[in-house]
């Protein structure tokens, strides 16, 4: 039996393109047969038809006893869905090989060569053979705008007018994988707390159908009145018996209609970023990272020439949050009349004076992107920082909660018993 090891190594070698006669149509075929030494082996292969690929791979001294054409996948459909964290790898490495001399087309070639999501490499191959035939990096890119949004076509654009796509790749790159770390810890923040909740309404919701009508069927022979905590328990098994479906309806209903409205909804949606502002401790984790992205994305486009006032209309876009968002768009209408950026920032009353103060010494020393390039690591830095405080204060209130519900069940369902314990 052959090994993943070798199956991987003779991988490589099955799938280098072959030249690809005029009006024939290549694709990629999966394989399974033996080697030289009667191991089984599988793979993929690019070619023309079931039979040349059965041809190229007796050449390499492999005996296919089948081969069948692979299912081609859909951008977040059949095959693997591309995440903004694949966005950030992308650029990452399209920096690198810009950075060591590698020309862009080849440079795509040899990225996605080296991508495991077959969906990001196929996006990679088309945007390669829009740029080969002539057109931009940033026009090939702007036909993906589920992928890749305006602030990213942009800075793109603006480092092939300046003729420096390079440094602009890496600056890119570094602004990607800043803003997605900084998604990871928010993420890191709710996951773990919601998760634990769920959990536990699925511990209570399975107690309640079937531990407590066990015991409650044995409850039915003592004849004695039962305490009214158990009564009360009894009471909540019932109901979520006859009603257990509903209740399951009704909570996918309700978060069902809470996204819809918040996409559809300006003032609903407005409304849940502002009071989700105010919650404690998550609150301030969020209005954290809505400063950090603010001063990272306008420290990365006012670095690449991008003009202040378009600068702030792409911060306003990433910015998050409705209520600062608007409050952006304020600051550059005022900004476009001359008002100066930090003067602007204070009229919102919105934002920390960290930021203002740094943006002003920006402002008269030259050194704007600099200034923000620090307001945003230390805000970033402030965000891991709660991040870690939460999960520390969190775990003893969930270990609390889950105690409260499943030890209130128990206590519930074993008080009768202790009372015939006591009259025996």
């Amino acid at each position: 039996m052959a090994t993943t090891a070798q199956a991987q190594k003779a991988a490589p070698t099955a799938t280098r393109k072959k030249p690809v006669a005029k009006g024939s149509t290549s694709a990629t075929y999966t394989y399974k047969g033996l080697d030289k030494k009667g191991n089984k082996i599988e793979g993929e292969l690019e070619g023309v038809s079931p039979a040349l690929v059965k041809a190229q791979l007796l050449k390499q001294g492999i005996r296919a006893n089948q081969v069948r054409k692979k299912p081609k996948p859909l951008f977040g459909g059949g095959g693997k869905k591309i995440k903004p964290s694949d966005i950030a790898v992308f650029s990452r490495q399209m920096a690198t090989m810009m950075k060591a001399g590698v020309p862009l087309v080849q440079s795509f070639e040899i990225v996605a060569d080296g991508l495991d999501n077959p969906s990001l490499r196929k996006l990679v191959m088309q945007i390669r053979e829009d740029v080969a035939a002539g057109g931009g990096f940033a026009a090939a890119l702007r036909k993906h705008p589920k992928y890749f949004d305006d602030l990213f076509c942009n800075l793109v654009e603006a480092g092939e007018q300046s003729g420096a796509l390079e440094t602009m790749l890496d600056r890119i790159a570094t602004y990607k994988e800043k803003t997605e770390a900084l998604k990871a810890k928010i993420k890191k923040a709710m996951t773990y707390p919601i998760a634990v909740v769920v959990v536990a309404m699925i511990v209570t919701a399975v107690l309640l159908i079937k531990v407590v009508p066990a015991f409650a069927e044995t409850f039915t022979s003592f004849g004695a009145e039962l305490p009214a905590f158990t009564l009360f328990v009894m009471g909540l098994s019932d109901l979520m018996i006859a009603y257990w479906l509903y209740v399951l309806l009704g909570i996918i209903g309700v978060f069902a209609l809470f996204k819809e409205g918040k996409k559809r909804s300006k003032g609903f949606a407005y409304a849940v970023d502002k009071y989700v502002l105010k919650i404690p401790i998550v609150g301030q984790i969020l209005y954290l990272s809505v400063m950090a992205r603010f001063a990272r994305t306008l420290s990365t486009t006012f670095a690449a020439g991008v003009p202040l006032i378009d600068a702030l209309t792409s911060v306003a876009g990433a910015a998050g949050n409705r209520i600062y968002s608007d409050a952006i768009y304020k600051i550059r209408e005022e900004v476009s009349t001359g008002i100066q950026l930090n003067t602007a920032i204070r009229a919102q009353k919105l934002f920390p004076s960290l930021l203002i103060q740094m943006a002003a010494i920006g402002e008269e020393s030259g050194a704007l992107d600099e200034m923000l390039e620090k307001v945003a690591v230390y805000y970033e830095n402030e965000v891991d920082n709660m991040v870690d405080s939460l999960t520390s204060l969190l775990e003893p209130i969930i270990m609390s909660v889950l105690g409260v519900l499943v030890g209130g069940l128990l206590i519930a369902m074993y008080l009768p018993i202790f009372q015939m314990g006591s009259v025996i």
